[in-house]
């Protein structure tokens, strides 16, 4: 019987990281290109190459609290180049980098609605930095669990067993939601049950077939159908 959530953060209970990038591209007039060059070389080791241990990915060591923020800022300013044709500004790259994550109203309110229902909440997310919108998070977890805070991180087994200890669940009892599916597929393997985000509806309706209850607000009787 499943009994609980493990959820993402950005790009699952926030908008997507891609809208934010693109906000902060033209900000800081990155070459786009240049960009993008740059981070699918990063991303792919540490997220589709397997899991590494040691911080050998600068990415890894960053999500597990290893190295200063500063330091990834300025190796990352380092790498890319603007369009004027040098490094952008290193000092808060990541606040700026991540201004741009905005909530899913939807999206937290399944977990509130979750809660309500008696199920269990665990937030697991991989951090750049602290650039998390707390408020309101009582109400929706139960137990938050940020890689940069614990030293792990996605997809390494011990932070799944990290966060289902602090639910007291097993992992079979458990459902997992991330936009990365490096992450779903370490957690399948683990025995949770892996629901790959790309849409809050689809997502919605995805756990509400799992957990068999309700988890969106109910629309009011005086809105007109379809909005």
């Amino acid at each position: 019987m499943l009994k609980g959530v493990l959820i993402d953060w950005g790009g699952v209970l926030t908008t997507s990281l891609t809208e934010s990038i693109v906000e902060w591209i033209e900000a800081d007039r990155i070459d786009p290109r240049h960009y993008r060059e740059v981070m699918r070389a990063l991303v792919t080791q540490a997220y589709q190459a397997g899991v590494q241990s040691g911080g050998e990915n600068p990415i890894h060591a960053l999500e597990r609290g290893e190295i200063p923020i500063f330091d990834f800022e300025r190796e990352l300013a380092a790498r890319l180049v603007t369009l004027d044709g040098g490094p952008p500004e290193a000092d808060g790259l990541l606040t700026r980098m991540f201004a741009g994550f905005r909530p899913v109203e939807e999206m937290n309110e399944m977990l509130r609605l979750a809660r309500v229902a008696g199920l269990s909440t665990c937030l697991v997310s991989n951090s750049w930095g602290d650039h998390y919108t707390r408020e309101g998070w009582e109400a929706i977890f139960d137990a938050v669990v940020i890689s940069g805070e614990v030293g792990m991180r996605k997809p390494e087994e011990r932070i799944f067993h990290h966060a289902l200890g602090l639910l007291a669940l097993e992992a079979g009892q458990c459902v997992f939601v991330d936009d990365i599916e490096a992450n779903i597929t370490a957690a399948r393997a683990l025995g949770l049950v892996g629901v790959h985000h790309t849409d809050p509806t689809a997502t919605i309706a995805e756990m509400e077939r799992l957990f068999g209850v309700p988890l969106r607000a109910a629309r009011s009787a005086e809105q007109p159908p379809g909005l």
